[in-house]
């Protein structure tokens, strides 16, 4: 055996004999993807419980494996959340299952509320968890690329948010409720339930668009107190979501009536 055959076992009982017991040298060989991590199999995983002699304290969600081993009282051997140590168990985050049955990765039949959940559980270890690589089986292959069944529940998960968003964006700014007549035009006008949205303020009409689209629809906005998302704001304008770049005035319409009609 030349020297290249000798360098690689000579390192890993070195760094054997540096880290200490609980070591897995194995997991050296194991491969690394450029700012993804590593790729692990279900029985890799299933070594990284936290307990006495394991190389580590490790969970997976959606594939995706997280370093917990700061969280040890949370998630280490008797701990509340020891259940998801070791493996991937995302259907049980959106289920709150803890039984074996409920401790898998197969989240197929999972309402749109649940996959959402499971989406705030992922973003919640994604911020504050060091990610370690991709758990090869059913979200990962063998080369970490994206399986069906991640695509399949990324797309559910990209719709309930899409949804959301616009639940989001007509609770800022109701719809306008309008008429039409031959011989008046067009009339919008805002009140206190105008576009379904039950709320404390009437607002003004504004035409809203779409960034990067020259549609727009009207929709009610708030005049006063401070921008949307800045509700906790001591210093603002107290014009309200009047200065959202998204929004222009019907041209002819007082701009701070809360009706307007235009002539066709």
């Amino acid at each position: 055996m030349g020297l290249g055959g000798l360098l690689v076992p000579a390192l890993g009982l070195a760094a054997a004999w540096l880290l200490g017991p609980g070591f897995e040298p194995s997991s050296w060989l194991l491969p690394f993807f450029s700012g993804r991590g590593r790729l692990l199999s279900p029985a890799q995983l299933a070594r990284y419980t936290g307990a006495q002699g394991s190389p580590g304290l490790y969970l997976a969600v959606l594939g995706q494996v997280f370093d917990v081993r700061r969280g040890h009282k949370h998630y280490g051997p008797g701990a509340a959340y020891g259940v998801f140590a070791g493996k991937d168990a995302s259907r049980a985050f959106a289920t709150g299952d803890f039984t074996n049955t409920g401790l898998v990765d197969d989240v197929s039949g999972l309402s749109p509320s649940e996959m959402l959940t499971l989406q705030n559980w992922l973003s919640f270890y994604s911020e504050n968890y060091i990610f370690v690589g991709k758990l090869v089986g059913r979200f990962y292959d063998e080369n970490g690329a994206p399986t069906k069944a991640l695509e399949q529940a990324n797309a559910v998960i990209e719709e309930v948010l899409k949804f959301k968003g616009q639940n989001d964006e007509k609770k800022q700014f109701p719809p306008c409720n309008s008429e039409w007549s031959s011989t008046s035009g067009s009339r919008f006008w805002c009140s206190k339930q105008s576009g379904g949205v039950n709320r404390n303020w009437i607002g003004v009409p504004r035409k809203l668009y779409t960034p990067g689209s020259s549609d727009s629809h009207c929709v009610c906005v708030r005049t006063t107190g401070p921008p949307s998302g800045q509700l906790d704001s001591t210093e603002h304008s107290d014009r309200g979501d009047l200065d959202n770049p998204n929004l222009q005035e019907y041209k002819g319409c007082h701009p701070l009536a809360d009706w307007c009609v235009l002539k066709d």
